[in-house]
């Protein structure tokens, strides 16, 4: 069982669970109070244990089920219940993209005041071996035998003791008990807090976060352990630019890419830049969004938090012009670059802009696009929808909107459709994470008849 804080003594309750959370967690009432039940699921009666009390509402772990629902299921991995990589486990991998789906539904609703049009079906791929990229926490603790290596415990910053791990590929799951060995024989095994995984089309990359330079033993043995496990190692001392290339199989440096084969696209990428985790699905998602922007041979067309031009280069491949956008000056830089290995370069350009804190006349700067692709992280992107919509702005026809958080997709659909006039035409789920309650969606968005 998890380390959870705020402990409180032994109390069971028996609980008739009502609905899930955005967790995925049990929702249930003990005397008008919210109790959310780790493991649960709605339409249960459960024994739970209650691990957290605060005023208006507790937390409880089930201990026993009385009466199961008939979308539970055996979780596959040992690990689940402890290791914080994994929340839906127990979730029939069907029952959890309706989870997810109900779960865009409601918060569009209740943040946004908006309901779409229609509700595209959902893009599901593989349910385990789908995670590409992975952050891997190291521990030395020598009360549990030696080094960690794995994902947080559930609710904990304790490292999960994990041996397996099945979304990671299997060449990627593969790794955890000789990594833990490795560590365990480097002198800087306590100075060693981070492992990044990056798994291309054609071989695996690991960095290793060194808070302290290695010595010649232990370059050695890392040397050795590329050779013996076909990995290229990095070493990152502070920040992600930070990055050197250690080694890699046969001595020679390779380059992690993945492709977009509906487009003809390879995309090189550094094992720090942020990329999609799912390969599958993301070349699912790109297709779709492509599909339904409907980018026309003579129009321009921007891609906003363009990164390495995930959307911008498969859309250079079809309209006439297309401008990325992002934060970044380095992944700027990385996106040209891809964009000439493609042979893209002449359709597609790339500059660096804040979009967090873009105003109006910075937008209308630009001059007019036809059409937008918008792929924000979890804040979303809400000075850019205000700066759409502002007086003076010539509205694109259409704007698919990516989001993985649907709590600021539902705010940034509320201005443009409630400020802005415009119409939420259709949306959907994508499963980007499956067995965890992230839910990744997308938005269609056009100005109104």
């Amino acid at each position: 069982m998890a380390r959870v804080r705020n402990a409180v003594a032994p109390i069971t309750l028996r609980l008739k669970i009502d609905s899930l959370d955005l967790d995925a967690n049990g929702v249930a009432r003990n005397d008008g109070k919210v109790v959310f039940v780790r493991g649960a699921l709605t339409g249960e009666t459960v024994t739970a244990r209650v691990v957290r009390r605060k005023p208006s509402y507790e937390v409880a772990e089930v201990e026993t089920i009385e009466r199961a629902s008939a979308q539970r299921v055996q979780p596959r991995c040992p690990n689940f219940g402890v290791c914080g990589g994994c929340s839906m486990q127990h979730v029939e991998p069907r029952a959890q993209v309706s989870i997810k789906q109900r779960v865009l539904e409601d918060t569009l609703w209740h943040i946004g005041k908006v309901r779409s049009e229609t509700m595209l079906a959902p893009i599901v791929g593989p349910a385990y071996g789908y995670r590409y990229r992975a952050r891997l926490s190291v521990r030395h603790v020598p009360k549990k035998g030696g080094v960690l290596v794995g994902f947080h415990e559930r609710g904990s910053s304790y490292v999960a003791d994990m041996r397996e791990c099945h979304v990671l590929p299997t060449a990627v799951s593969a790794l955890l008990v000789p990594l833990r060995e490795l560590v365990a024989s480097l002198s800087l095994r306590d100075r060693l807090p981070q492992i990044e995984v990056a798994h291309g089309e054609t071989h695996i990359e690991l960095v290793l976060r060194v808070l302290q330079p290695p010595t010649d033993a232990d370059l050695a043995l890392l040397h050795e352990f590329s050779a013996q496990h076909s990995v290229a190692l990095w070493l990152q001392s502070s920040g992600p630019d930070s990055i050197e290339y250690l080694c890699g199989p046969a001595g020679s440096r390779s380059t992690l890419h993945y492709a977009l084969p509906e487009f003809g696209v390879v995309m090189p990428f550094r094992p720090t830049d942020f990329t999609q985790v799912n390969h599958a699905i993301n070349a699912a998602l790109v297709g779709r969004a492509l599909r339904l922007l409907d980018a026309q041979p003579n129009e321009r067309v921007a891609d906003l938090f363009c990164g390495l031009g995930n959307f911008t280069l498969p859309l250079a491949t079809m309209a006439a012009e297309v401008v990325g956008i992002e934060g970044s000056k380095v992944l700027v830089e990385r996106a040209r670059d891809n964009a000439v290995a493609n042979g893209l370069h002449l359709k597609a350009s790339f500059r660096a802009a804040n979009l967090f804190e873009l105003t109006a006349e910075a937008w209308q700067s630009l001059g007019p696009f036809d059409r937008l692709l918008i792929d924000p992280p979890r804040e979303g992107a809400h000075a850019l929808v205000q700066a759409l919509i502002a007086p003076g702005s010539i509205r694109p026809r259409r704007i698919v909107y990516v989001s993985c958080n649907p709590a600021t997709l539902a705010r940034d659909a509320a201005i443009l459709i409630h400020e802005g006039g415009l119409v939420l035409r259709t949306a959907g789920v994508i499963n980007m994470f499956p067995h965890t309650s992230h839910v990744e969606s997308i938005a269609v968005f056009e100005q109104s008849d």
